[in-house]
């Protein structure tokens, strides 16, 4: 039992056989692609830094899902990434520093120390999309437009999109000067989508009529987009900032609806994911049969602060293997040509001539009979009237 142990895998990480890792890595080439024909130029941070890196901005969220390690070159606390956004923000703040927007993506390994759902990975592929330094509603639709395109490009064409806004939530704590206990119990009522335990709170509030109500309604406050007016006129009490965030709301919705028109949207109010780092728009992508979102985005201006410059900051990110194990072309057969073992030279140029057209040849190799090759090819190469030609296996 011991020497079986050895083969064993931490809990939650795992190993990409042949098969899946080329669907993987087709994705990532075809994703890359689109994304450097929009404009957004790819980066690569390292999986390891310094912890106070790691932690500035969106990432002091990431806190306890940071592996931890002693550099023993300095002595200093490191981190292994748990998310590549903190630090696509520290590249554009602190090596870019372009006036301009600046569009960036990234595609690689995180590592977490907890699943982000029960049974889930800890070492997500994570994907991702930012544009830095445009505050208007017309770069959080981009980023949207450019997250269902991607979806669209790699087999998830009809995806359901959330959106929501926490400057709502956040601007009602603040001017109805919500005390921080209640405002900390009254938050975690919201995410559990618990009513009964928000109509509690409020009940037991000293809060203005107004307030209790409209915090109290909040969970209600979703639905079709057509409904929005709706959910408007319910928080028609609050102050100008919470009016700002939902005007700002129903312009993303608008630009949205109108940018793709066939896109299944909705908005909830109540959405406060991402709440200790989002300062507006926040927006989560569903597909049917899978319980979770497979996508996350939203606006976290000011997150190169810390690293020296605050700009404004829109974006989104994803795990490319629940992509891959979501998406309705699951594969099939790799195609492949079998090429015999033989030396012949005309031979030896068809199949590099093959290789370089973006064909997949693969040569027996002696003592193996061809016939063990069939699981891997579709096709072989054939020698008929002095030519070596592809045919049928």
């Amino acid at each position: 039992m011991a020497n079986l142990d050895r083969w064993l895998l931490p809990e939650g990480i795992e190993e990409v056989f042949p098969e899946r890792a080329r669907q993987l890595e087709v994705m990532r080439r075809a994703l890359l692609d689109l994304f450097d024909s929009w404009g957004y130029d790819l980066v690569m941070p390292p999986m390891v830094e310094f912890l106070d890196a790691l932690k500035t901005g969106l990432g002091q969220d990431l806190d306890l899902q940071t592996f931890k390690l002693t550099d023993q070159l300095t002595g200093r606390l490191m981190g292994i990434r748990a998310d590549m956004t903190p630090q696509v923000a520290r590249i554009e703040s602190h090596y870019i520093k372009h006036e301009a927007p600046v569009r960036l993506c990234y595609l690689g390994p995180v590592l977490r120390t907890r699943p982000g759902v029960f049974g889930g990975s800890r070492e997500p592929l994570q994907l991702g999309a930012e544009l830095f330094g445009h505050p208007g509603a017309q770069s959080d639709v981009e980023i949207v437009h450019l997250l269902m395109t991607a979806l669209e490009l790699i087999g998830i064409p009809k995806p359901n999109l959330g959106i929501g806004h926490v400057g709502v939530y956040r601007q009602l704590v603040n001017e109805s000067q919500l005390g921080a206990a209640i405002e900390e119990a009254l938050f975690d009522a919201l995410r559990r989508k618990s009513k009964p335990d928000v109509q509690a709170l409020m009940a037991a509030s000293e809060l203005g009529d107004d307030y209790k109500r409209m915090f109290a309604g909040l969970i209600d406050l979703n639905g079709e987009v057509a409904e929005f007016g709706a959910a408007q006129a319910a928080l028609s009490a609050a102050g100008p900032e919470v009016q700002a965030a939902l005007q700002n709301l129903e312009q993303v919705i608008a630009l949205t609806t109108q940018t793709l028109p066939g896109l299944k949207l909705y908005f909830d109010l109540a959405d406060l994911r991402g709440y200790r780092y989002h300062t507006g728009i926040v927006f989560s992508a569903y597909v049917a049969g899978y319980g979770e979102a497979i996508a996350h985005g939203g606006r976290y201006d000011a997150i190169g602060e810390a690293f020296g410059r605050a700009r404004p900051a829109t974006g989104f990110s994803a795990d490319l293997r629940i992509l891959l194990r979501i998406k309705e072309d699951k594969g099939g057969l790799i195609r492949a040509i079998l090429a015999p073992e033989d030396d012949d030279s005309a031979l030896m140029e068809k199949i590099q001539s093959l290789r370089k057209g973006g064909e997949r040849v693969i040569r027996a190799l002696p003592g193996v009979a061809d016939a063990t090759m069939v699981c891997c090819c579709d096709r072989k190469l054939e020698k008929q009237d002095d030519r070596w030609r592809v045919v049928p296996l």
